[in-house]
């Protein structure tokens, strides 16, 4: 995310925010968060505090974490922010992510946009909207029918890019130096062989 603003400029690109409900990508194509599976929410932190310290962003994650995301999202929602939505998506994220804030809790997503010279009190009545609610389901559906499975993920003219280990990959599309052969990649759209729920019932047998 901090590294978007810079790539969009360089290129003269904007930057269009979706939030979307983690969970609901998860529960579509059937996976569980990083953080549901002990061994890879462990690994994970070991990669962003390599990542952040060799990149110069402090990290200290959320107080605590799965937290519910609903508000923070709701108040990330351009209907919701409008010509504030990056400021108000920069000031959660630095909050949660290097701060240590906890983003699951109401007043202290209030706090951080406060002292950013936000209006968090005024956004926080306009995620009650029940129009409001169903915007950000809908905001989830259509990543879905995209093809977004998880998170982060940049779409760029249609090209999907997932994880933020994509970034010189990005910029690799943006300066028309893309190394991806479109016609092997059809080429290589194998079929399955076997079902893994499948093959475990077979197993029982």
């Amino acid at each position: 995310w901090r590294k978007l603003p810079t790539l969009a400029k360089k290129y003269n690109r904007e930057i269009e925010a979706h939030p979307v409900v983690f969970g609901k990508l998860l529960d579509k194509w059937g996976q569980l968060g990083p953080a549901e599976i002990p061994p890879k929410r462990s690994w994970l932190n070991q990669y962003c505090l390599r990542y952040t310290a060799l990149n110069g962003f402090e990290y200290n994650p959320p107080k605590k974490h799965p937290f519910n995301p609903l508000a923070a999202l709701r108040m990330s929602l351009k209907e919701v922010s409008g010509d504030d939505q990056l400021r108000v998506i920069d000031s959660i994220f630095k909050g949660g992510w290097s701060h240590g804030a906890d983003l699951g809790d109401l007043s202290t997503l209030i706090s951080l946009l406060t002292k950013e010279s936000i209006d968090g009190e005024s956004l926080s009545h306009k995620i009650l909207d029940i129009d409001i609610k169903e915007l950000l389901i809908n905001e989830t559906s259509y990543a879905i029918e995209k093809g977004v499975f998880g998170v982060p993920t940049i779409i760029i003219d249609d090209n999907l890019f997932w994880g933020n280990d994509q970034m010189d990959h990005i910029e690799l599309l943006l300066d028309g130096k893309d190394p991806l052969d479109r016609e092997r990649l059809n080429d290589q759209e194998r079929p399955r062989a076997i079902d893994r729920k499948a093959f475990k019932e077979q197993d029982k047998e």
